[in-house]
């Protein structure tokens, strides 16, 4: 279960307010004056890698989705935002072989789920970001907020963030979980339907995000 975090376009944005460590920045759109420089970083998506966590009652199943695009945005080493997309349609599972990971598959991709057909990408789009400070090495060191949109839905999520920046290379590592019932995906959800027993699935499903994008200049080369 998916998301599909995610997809048909990464934009990036030059600009951002810059404003004391410790307080939130928010995202904002590029004006005709920039005041400060912020360089893009490309995702790489050979480099990078997404994948999700569905549970349900005694299990839970495991897949990857692949991403199309993605770019992240820095002030030197402080982030400043960024965007992803991810191609619902390369939606997996790992857990399951033969006809039963066919199965599942086919009904992940169904209308029951993320309804591929008519909504194919899926995406995420920083609007503000909170440093966090005195954050350790290794530990996440920004609260992300956003739009994230699936099966044409948008609602905002926040969540905890480790990015850094090092020779042209920014990596950015988070697991996230969001309510799949509020992008209208409430197949056999509880809080939904009654009676369910052991086919209840949990509204919750996870994503774990690692990002990794070089600077435009290097990734072009």
């Amino acid at each position: 279960m998916l998301l599909s975090l995610m997809v048909a376009a990464a934009v990036g944005v030059s600009a951002f307010t810059m404003v004391a460590p410790g307080s939130p920045e928010k995202a904002m759109a590029p004006k005709n004056t920039v005041a400060y420089a912020v360089q893009n970083y490309k995702v790489i998506p050979a480099e990078s890698k997404i994948t999700w966590i569905g549970r349900k009652v005694g299990g839970e199943h495991n897949g990857n989705v692949t991403l199309t695009s993605g770019t992240l945005l820095l002030d030197k080493a402080s982030f400043r935002g960024g965007t992803f997309v991810m191609d619902m349609t390369t939606i997996t599972c790992n857990d399951l072989e033969g006809g039963s990971n066919k199965r599942l598959v086919d009904h992940l991709k169904s209308d029951d789920f993320f309804s591929v057909a008519k909504n194919p990408t899926a995406m995420f789009a920083v609007t503000n970001l909170t440093p966090k400070a005195n954050a350790k090495a290794g530990t996440a060191n920004y609260i992300v907020t956003g739009d994230l949109t699936i099966k044409g839905i948008t609602n905002q999520i926040s969540f905890p963030a480790m990015v850094n920046v090092k020779k042209g290379v920014a990596t950015a590592k988070a697991t996230l979980k969001f309510d799949r019932t509020k992008w209208d995906i409430k197949f056999r959800s509880g809080n939904f339907f009654e009676n369910l027993g052991d086919k209840a699935i949990q509204d919750d499903v996870e994503l774990n995000i690692n990002l990794v994008a070089k600077e435009e200049a290097v990734a072009k080369k």
